[in-house]
């Protein structure tokens, strides 16, 4: 894999995931309590041997620049040829943000091709799956192809959303839609499509010179999907290689955390007794930064009614976090948080620094970082009373609170406005 580099498109907005997108990266947005989106991409790169890595980033980069910088750059040693470097937008045609994934490639094109590499693997940032991409590289110079495409089997319902592609008895691909109306279905499987990944292995050669090519064409969309791939199926060589999974758990999980309701479930699956998803596996590690923190903490086991007891069933509680007498349930707790005596939390997913005071209740919420929750508030309770106190309220009735300073955002006179806490405990 010496000969292979990684360009990970990380630049979208994600606006289908505000408000949590709303100071950070979609693909630097928290996950699983320990993680950002963007480990994943990252991890399987490292598990599958690549050592050189572009990030290109774009709107709100700074949170996704300062997690790779602390997190990742010790695995890679500059002196052996092998880096993550970070690109915000040159600017190098026009002045003008990436008008589409193949523009935000071919803006960096000079860099890419000063590593002089033989394939070059362009990599969604923002899906949560474990991939090894040398398995993908060698099934692309076994067939001597152009470009490979990761490619999924979902169901038909849901393949309006994603690239949808057509192959032959070898894997060829023979026809591409991206996003249609009306996706075909697998021949003899007509509940599911064929459907791309948004993971593609291109020979760097084949790579630069449809980039340019695309760059000339005035009614480019200047995007793989809509534009590149469709007008190359019948001239070049082009496959679909089938994703296989590297998460020993039966059926292969990828999972598109593009919107609030996706995220949420994402994330709960987690907290399952067996979940889909193997985070313990050894084998294939997903990596990150890890503060220095202590253990989490549980304390008070008092009885009675209500009893003031610390503790968590069925879920994920990292370093730093204290259980004082409150209780979790189905739920993750990032770094840092606090849960005061007599909260109840369950359903719910809290970022980085999150302190609940006494006798909260919280339920079906997603609450970013450093959120400080009144004493005695109820959330995600009364789905019109959190719409009225400005939170965002889900299709599937999941509440999620924004970054905040302070506790004005739950409104003067309501009970318990001054934040209940066990200053002991700690």
């Amino acid at each position: 894999m010496g000969n292979v580099l990684a360009v990970i498109l990380a630049g979208g907005k994600g606006s289908r995931l505000e408000p949590l997108t709303r100071d950070r990266a979609k693909p630097a947005v928290p996950f699983g309590g320990a993680y950002r989106i963007i480990d994943f991409a990252l991890s399987n790169c490292l598990n599958s041997g690549i050592r050189q890595h572009l990030v290109l980033t774009q709107y709100k980069a700074m949170s996704l620049d300062r997690h790779i910088n602390l997190g990742w750059q010790g695995y890679f040693c500059r002196e052996l040829g092998e880096f993550i470097d970070v690109v915000p937008p040159q600017q190098r045609i026009d002045e003008h943000w990436y008008q589409g994934t193949a523009d935000a490639v071919y803006q960096n094109i000079y860099t890419i091709e000063k590593e002089r590499p033989e394939h070059v693997a362009i990599l969604a940032g923002d899906h949560i799956y474990k991939m090894d991409y040398s398995k993908l590289v060698d099934f692309h110079a076994q067939n001597q192809a152009d470009l490979t495409i990761g490619a999924l089997r979902v169901k038909v319902a849901a393949a309006h959303q994603l690239g949808v592609m057509q192959v032959d008895e070898h894997s060829r691909v023979i026809g591409f839609d991206e996003k249609p109306q009306d996706p075909k279905p697998i021949p003899g499987d007509s509940e599911h499509a064929l459907a791309s990944m948004g993971i593609y292995v291109f020979t760097a050669r084949f790579l630069f010179e449809q980039l340019c090519l695309d760059a000339t064409r005035h009614a480019s969309n200047h995007d793989f999907g809509h534009d590149v791939i469709p007008a190359i199926i019948r001239t070049h060589r082009v496959f679909a290689y089938p994703f296989r999974d590297e998460n020993l758990k039966g059926d292969a999980y990828w999972r598109d955390v593009g919107t609030l309701d996706a995220y949420y479930e994402a994330n709960m699956d987690l907290v399952s007794v067996d979940p889909e998803l193997n985070m313990y596996d050894c084998r294939w590690p997903i990596r990150t930064y890890q503060p220095n923190l202590p253990p989490p903490k549980f304390v008070f086991a008092e009885k009675g009614s209500p009893a003031r007891r610390g503790q968590a069933l069925d879920s994920i509680v990292c370093g730093g976090s204290i259980l004082s007498g409150g209780q979790v349930e189905r739920s993750i707790l990032a770094f840092n948080t606090r849960i005061n005596s007599y909260a109840q939390i369950e359903d719910s997913i809290l970022f980085d620094g999150v302190d609940v005071g006494r006798h909260a209740k919280i339920r079906r919420a997603i609450i970013d970082k450093e959120v400080q929750i009144p004493a005695g508030i109820e959330i995600g309770y009364d789905h019109d009373l959190d719409r009225r106190r400005g939170f965002t309220v889900t299709e599937s009735n999941v509440t999620v609170i924004a970054k905040t300073d302070g506790v004005e955002q739950f409104g003067e006179g309501e009970p318990g406005a001054a934040r209940g806490a066990d200053h002991k405990a700690s």
